[in-house]
C-alpha cells in the first residue's frame, strides 16, 4: 500500500498508478540535488555508468526521468500549455499523435513528460517548487494521448545552453500504461538550428523514431508535428517487429540522405539527393534491386506519375533501382531512358545506384534488402510515415497508397516554413 501522505498530495485515482509513483518518489529522495542549469544527463557518460538492476529495465535506465512523477497531476490532459507560453521566446506548438510498435496503430493513455531551458538557455526554476523538480526548471509539464493517440503541447523554443554548442533541445520521457517504468525517447532538436550539425544527426539515436522537429508557420506560431513511435530503438522493449522479410528503415525514422544517378525526369544528370531537395511535403521511393519484375515495375510508375500530376508540387516520387548484377553505368542509364520514353514520363524521377548496399552513393543508409521483390518508402517532411515490401502493382494496392497521402496531409500541411537568416 501507498504512503498516505504520497495518496494525499497527489491524488492518484488508480492503485497501480500509485505503486509506480512509490517507486519512482522513493528513488527520487536518494537522488542528491545537482545544478539547476544543467543538462537532464542522458549523456554517453551517464548511459554507460547504469547498474546491472537499471539495464533491466526497458530503455536501459535515465538519469532524471523519474522526476516526472514530482507534482504530476491526477487528472492529465492530451493538450497542455506550459508556464513558458505566456513569457519571452518564439510560441511553439508542438502536435502528433503516438503509435504502438507498429508504427501505425495509434496508442491511449500514454503520459508525455517534457522539461526544457527558458528564453535564456536556462533550467530556471519557480518560487515554491519542489526541491528536486527544480532540476529540470520551471517549464516543464504533461501531456496523455487521448483515444485517437493524440497529443498537443504549447510552449516557447527552447535556448541553447550559454556558451554551448549543444543543439536547443526538450527533453521527453514517456510512461506507458503496460510497463512498469518511464523511459526516454529523442529530445525534441531543431532542423532549422545551426548547432544540429551534419555530424550531430548522424548520432541521434532515433529512440521512438527521430527527435528533429520540422516547423511550420502560422502567423507568429511555429508548429512542429511530430509523431512518436512507441519502443523504437528502445533496449528491452517487451513489443518487437517480427516480420518475417525485413527491409528498409523503420517507420517514424528520417529518411537518409543519398545520391543515386538521375537517368532520366527533372533532375536528369544529376546526382540531387532526393529527400534533401524535395523533402517538404509527401515523397515516395520505390527501390527495386536484384529482382525486378519489369510488367510490375512499369505499372507502379505510371500509377506515381499519375499521382504526382494530380497532386502537383505536394508529391515527389522517385524510382530507385540497384540490381548488382551484370551492373555498369552505362547499361543501367540506357536502360531506364529508354524506359521513360517508352512510358512518355514527365514527372517521376527514374535513377539508380550499382547495389543497395554501394558506400559512395550513401544509399546503404536506407537499408533496403536487394533480394526482395520491392520496398516502397512513404515519407512526409523527410521523416518514413509508412513503408510496403513485395507490394504488388493492382487497383487496390494503388488505392491504398492514394488513401494514405490523402489521410497523412495533417491539419498544417500547406503551411510555410519559417524565413532563416
Amino acid at each position: 500500500m501507498c504512503f498516505a501522505a504520497l495518496e494525499t498530495s497527489l491524488n492518484f485515482a488508480e492503485n497501480a498508478e500509485c505503486m509506480i509513483l512509490q517507486s519512482s518518489l522513493l528513488t527520487v529522495l536518494v537522488i542528491s540535488v545537482i545544478s539547476l542549469s544543467s543538462c537532464s544527463g542522458q549523456s554517453n557518460k551517464d548511459k554507460t555508468q547504469t547498474t546491472s538492476s537499471q539495464k533491466k529495465l526497458v530503455g536501459g535506465g535515465c538519469d532524471g526521468c523519474e522526476l516526472m512523477f514530482i507534482d504530476i497531476p491526477a487528472a492529465i490532459r492530451s493538450v497542455d500549455t506550459s508556464a513558458g507560453w505566456r513569457e519571452k521566446g518564439k510560441k511553439l506548438l508542438v502536435t502528433g499523435t503516438v503509435f504502438k510498435n507498429d508504427g501505425k496503430t495509434p496508442a491511449p493513455g500514454v503520459i508525455i513528460y517534457y522539461w526544457q531551458t527558458d528564453n535564456n538557455g536556462y533550467y530556471s526554476p519557480a518560487e515554491g517548487m519542489n526541491a528536486l523538480a527544480k532540476r529540470h526548471g520551471h517549464i516543464r509539464g504533461w501531456v496523455k494521448t487521448d483515444v485517437n493517440g493524440s497529443y498537443s503541447l504549447y510552449t516557447i523554443r527552447p535556448a541553447p545552453y550559454p556558451r554551448e554548442i549543444i543543439p536547443a533541445h526538450i527533453h521527453i520521457s514517456v510512461k506507458e500504461p503496460a510497463i512498469a517504468n518511464e523511459y526516454y525517447i529523442d529530445e525534441f532538436v531543431f532542423d532549422d538550428d545551426k548547432l544540429l550539425t551534419g555530424e550531430k544527426r548522424k548520432h541521434l539515436e532515433n529512440r521512438g523514431g527521430s527527435g528533429i522537429l520540422r516547423v511550420l508557420m502560422k502567423d507568429s506560431l511555429q508548429i512542429a508535428e511530430h509523431n512518436i513511435i512507441l519502443g523504437l530503438n528502445i533496449p528491452g522493449y517487451p513489443e518487437t517487429n517480427t516480420a518475417k522479410i525485413k527491409s528498409g528503415l523503420s517507420i517514424g525514422e528520417d529518411n537518409p540522405s543519398f545520391i543515386p544517378y538521375h537517368a532520366y525526369g527533372p533532375d536528369k544528370g544529376t546526382r540531387t539527393c532526393p529527400v534533401c531537395k524535395y523533402g517538404r511535403y509527401h515523397g515516395i521511393i520505390y527501390f527495386v534491386a536484384n529482382n525486378p519484375d519489369w510488367s510490375d515495375i512499369k505499372k507502379w510508375l505510371l500509377f506515381l506519375e499519375k499521382e504526382q500530376v494530380a497532386r502537383k508540387n505536394y508529391l515527389k516520387a522517385y524510382f530507385v533501382y540497384g540490381n548488382e548484377n551484370n551492373y555498369s553505368k552505362g547499361k543501367r542509364q540506357t536502360e531506364l531512358e529508354q524506359l521513360g520514353n517508352e512510358l512518355q514520363l514527365k514527372n517521376i524521377a527514374l535513377t539508380y545506384v550499382p547495389s543497395m548496399t554501394d558506400t559512395e552513393s550513401e544509399v546503404q543508409l536506407n537499408k533496403i534488402n536487394p533480394s526482395v521483390k520491392n520496398t516502397i518508402v512513404v515519407f512526409r517532411h523527410s521523416t518514413i510515415i509508412d513503408k510496403f515490401i513485395n507490394l504488388s502493382a493492382t487497383e487496390e494496392n494503388f488505392k491504398i497508397i492514394s488513401k494514405l497521402l490523402d489521410k497523412t496531409k495533417g491539419a498544417y500541411f500547406e503551411l510555410g516554413e519559417p524565413k532563416h537568416d
